[in-house]
């Protein structure tokens, strides 16, 4: 098995063992087994590293789960929701490198002395996926609405989910937050919902919709309800690696870092 598919297949299983205290199945874990399973290029060498990062540990967006290993195999990582990490950091969790998935919670970090200053290292989009039999016939976004439709979302508080929430709001379509049937706790929690045919539509990343592109249709968002979706990364100030951690950014901010998110369907600055 490809070696990112192995750890999505690891972390998502950790993700479900919690997630079962809520009630949810483990049916989204066997997904991401088969998809992490089937898909994907062969893996990538890291760029040269005149630092040793064999301690590294990097906590990061649920959505760089399959870029950031191509960038570095050799890291470790922590793949989260952007607000799960900022709260595991602010107590003492041993990480060296902080990214999320919006600028929200790094300038929190930096401004408590936490991490040090953040860069912006790419930018993504928001999309509408619906299964591919797309059984409640949803066309367009504001067909969320629909009567019966279950629509899947990531919970408050999370980045992705925060979007999802401008952009309803920014259509006149909050009211299809009723027909929600699960606050995911991170974006890819919502695309194993939709894989699996669990639920009738959720927005997502374009970058996560990418990898499942055979089990989902990807419905864009219409012109001018887009959000600015930002990705900063940043040291954290307790770290006892600095000069490995401080390479480590300077690697996904040159020019391997930067191929490898654009390859990934990331915007690059």
């Amino acid at each position: 098995m490809h070696c990112l598919g192995i750890f999505a297949v690891a972390s998502t299983l950790v993700k479900e063992h919690r997630r079962r205290r809520l009630g949810f199945s483990l049916s989204v874990a066997a997904v991401t087994f088969a998809l992490a399973a089937c898909g994907g290029e062969g893996d990538t060498e890291g760029e040269p590293r005149g630092v040793s990062d064999s301690a590294l540990t990097v906590y990061a967006a649920a959505s760089l789960g399959e870029v950031f290993p191509r960038i570095d195999p050799s890291i470790r990582f922590n793949f989260a929701g952007s607000d799960e990490l900022a709260t595991q950091i602010r107590q003492g969790a041993p990480a060296d490198v902080y990214a999320a998935a919006n600028a929200k919670y790094p300038g929190q970090l930096y401004d408590e002395g936490i991490v040090e200053k953040p860069v912006r290292f790419a930018s993504n989009r928001l999309v509408l996926i619906v299964p591919v039999g797309n059984p409640a016939e949803i066309e367009r976004v504001e067909d969320v609405r629909k009567p019966g439709t279950r629509l899947v979302v990531a919970a408050q508080g999370v980045p992705v989910g925060e979007y999802t929430r401008e952009v309803l709001v920014t259509l006149g379509l909050s009211e299809a937050l009723e027909h929600v049937v699960s606050n995911e706790e991170d974006v890819k929690g919502v695309v194993g919902k939709v894989a699996l045919g669990e639920a009738d539509a959720g927005f997502v990343y374009a970058t996560d919709a990418t990898p499942v592109r055979r089990r989902v249709r990807v419905i864009e968002l219409p012109g001018g309800s887009q959000p600015p979706i930002g990705y900063e990364i940043a040291v954290v100030a307790a770290s006892e690696n600095k000069p490995a951690a401080r390479a480590f950014v300077e690697r996904v901010l040159g020019a391997k870092g930067r191929e490898a998110l654009a390859a990934a369907g990331f915007v690059v600055p």
